[in-house]
């Protein structure tokens, strides 16, 4: 591997309010190179004074908004393609600043963000094909269908996920006409900042989008003000919690996806390497730090050994190292607290009663690096907390019911996994599973289908990802007509 240790710097971070680049009030603490620990640029914040002009803009563009006018449509697509095109020149830059940010390893992010353009030009042909306004069927009488943007749209956004998940949001809610107050994590703010400017160098209407930094105090700001409509969040859940106690004053749209720690249940005709290789591939896909990644694998007692040592032995082969090494396998965990936060999850497994392994080599960084991990025989109902990095847990189960009854006793809500051979049976179990996402034999990050929806159960959120976004999260429906004395009541 090259041992060699790349450079890395990043611009500091000023918000996008009322049209101006607007610098932040710097605070106490550093964002740090994930790999060595080195601070890379002070953490900020909005002042109050520009987070209420923020909000006081957005008020003011969702106002002005001719939303039902066909030229309305045209424009929004027109400036979404522009913006996807500012996002294709920008495809180097952007993947080595998701690289820094969040420790997933350059070949990742670049092959996240090549579907940056693709997404946002989605969007674009969500926005022509909005039907605004509808005529429906009423006896001959004028009734009318109203596709309405609810109105200014607070997105908050994660770290591991630094450009695609603001990038996704930031276009469905253009789309639909919701001006922007984005806030991305306080720990990947530089990410967000490149999209931002990807989306203003494309001549975006005034107000359609603006981009406040900060902790969760200016989250709570925002999702607390009256003028704020609707809330798309992607986090832990215990800021979910509190959005949605916030937001249930006036009854925001939420859209939250908030995670869990996603069943794997490997059936007893399932064929080993192909279960080790799906398991590998979810515990090393953005370092192990995404809200689908595999959690608690739930697999017959016979195979729990020798899937213990298969999982093992291509830990043990894996390349450890620097983010931006095209040679690494797996990059560092993205910041110090979550760091901190698995090594104390990995010591609950331990103390649940489980046989923590870790085999792999780390490199000689001063950096938040943490082995793959592969704790054995913990007790699976006591098994609950969501993992959110690269460990999974392994738990010796009876049968398909067993293993059905420990999945659904504590859902994740979010995704789940299969493995078997016979994959009709894989599928009729799966759809047993209280999850939106059922993988059969995989653990990829991309959706199974081109039309992929959905939800998010139980405790892994509000909402769901699916076709035509723009409308399904970001408008609501308004009906408007005459009366007639002929109805039946």
């Amino acid at each position: 591997m090259n041992t060699t240790t790349p450079t890395t710097s990043l611009a500091q971070p000023v918000s996008y309010i009322a049209g101006e680049w607007v610098s932040c009030q710097t605070l106490d603490g550093w964002n740090v190179d994930p790999n060595t620990g080195e601070p890379v640029h002070r953490m900020v914040t909005t002042s109050p004074a520009d987070l209420e002009r923020a909000l006081q803009h957005a008020q003011r563009a969702y106002e002005a908004l001719n939303w039902a006018d066909d030229e309305f449509r045209l424009e929004r697509a027109e400036v979404l393609e522009r913006a996807a095109a500012n996002v294709e020149e920008r495809l180097e830059e952007i993947a080595r600043t998701d690289a820094i940010t969040s420790g997933t390893t350059i070949t990742a992010t670049r092959k996240l963000a090549t579907f940056l353009p693709a997404r946002i030009r989605g969007a674009a042909a969500e926005a022509r094909g909005i039907a605004r306004v509808t005529a429906l069927a009423a006896g001959g009488r004028d009734v009318r269908l109203y596709r309405v943007p609810w109105g200014p749209a607070a997105i908050l956004t994660p770290w591991n996920g630094p450009s695609f998940i603001p990038a996704a949001k930031i276009a469905s809610a253009v789309a639909s006409g919701c001006p922007v107050l984005l806030k991305p994590s306080e720990h990947a703010p530089a990410s967000a900042q490149v999209i931002v400017e990807c989306f203003v160098d494309a001549g975006l209407p005034e107000g359609a989008l603006q981009l406040v930094h900060g902790t969760g105090g200016i989250g709570a700001a925002l999702t607390g003000d009256r003028r704020v409509k609707v809330v798309s969040f992607t986090g832990g859940p215990g800021a979910g919690r509190a959005i949605a106690r916030a937001a249930a004053e006036d009854f925001k749209v939420l859209q939250l996806e908030l995670g869990g720690n996603n069943p794997v249940l490997v059936l007893d005709d399932a064929d080993l390497d192909v279960t080790a290789d799906g398991i590998l591939a979810g515990l090393t896909t953005l370092n192990g730090q995404w809200c689908e990644g595999p959690g608690k694998v739930l697999a017959p007692h016979r195979l729990v050994r020798p899937l213990r040592e298969a999982l093992g032995e291509r830990i043990a082969r894996l390349r450890i190292g620097h983010s931006l090494d095209v040679e690494s396998d797996i990059g560092p965990i993205s910041n110090e607290p979550h760091f901190r936060n698995l090594i104390e999850r990995i010591e609950g497994l331990r103390g649940l009663g489980a046989e923590i392994d870790q085999p792999g080599e780390l490199p000689g960084l001063a950096g938040f690096f943490l082995s793959p991990t592969v704790a054995t025989g913990s007790d699976p109902d006591r098994t609950t907390a969501e993992l959110f990095g690269p460990v999974v847990s392994v738990h010796g189960v009876d049968s398909d019911e067993d293993a059905l009854r420990a999945a659904n006793a504590h859902p994740s809500g979010l995704d789940a996994y299969v493995f078997g051979v016979d994959t009709d049976r894989a599928i009729t179990i799966g759809a047993r599973v209280t999850s939106g996402e059922v993988r059969v034999n995989g653990a990829k990050l991309a959706d199974l289908g081109d039309d992929s929806a959905q939800s998010f159960w139980g405790p892994s959120g509000i909402g769901g990802h699916g076709p035509a976004e723009s409308v399904r999260v970001f408008c609501g429906d308004r009906v408007v007509g005459v009366d007639s004395p002929d109805l039946p009541m």
